[in-house]
């Protein structure tokens, strides 16, 4: 089966990425993280099994993830925690905003306004 005919799976636990809100890959790009010349040759994930990035995401419509160890948020320096909260945060309510849009959409518009100017320069 071809590419495009699959879908979009998980690379962790293999279950359809069926919504941009779900997906880590988009979520990566759009808060600058991952490099538009490479998003079409990354695997895909759902946010959730990605816990080490999701657990920065506070928002009223995504349901708290916690990590133990290393990793964990609370073990990680206030000031990167609360810095990477605010972004991730930011990040995942643009991806709310794209769902939220309908027809064509210009895939590079997307990423926050700092990603794209990091983009443009980089």
């Amino acid at each position: 089966m071809a590419k495009c005919d699959e879908g979009y799976l998980c690379d962790v636990c293999r279950g359809d990425v069926a919504s941009i809100v779900d997906s880590d890959l988009y979520l990566r790009y759009v808060i600058g993280e991952l490099d538009p010349e490479v998003l079409h040759t990354r695997p895909e994930r759902h946010i959730r099994c990605n816990p080490v990035l999701a657990q920065f995401i506070d928002h009223s419509r995504f349901e708290a993830v916690a990590v133990e160890g290393d990793f964990a948020k609370a073990n990680l320096d206030a000031g990167y925690r609360d810095a990477r909260t605010v972004l991730v945060t930011r990040g995942y309510e643009r991806l709310l905003e794209i769902a939220a849009t309908e027809g064509d959409r210009d895939v590079t518009m997307y990423p926050l306004p700092e990603a794209i100017a990091k983009y443009r320069s980089g």
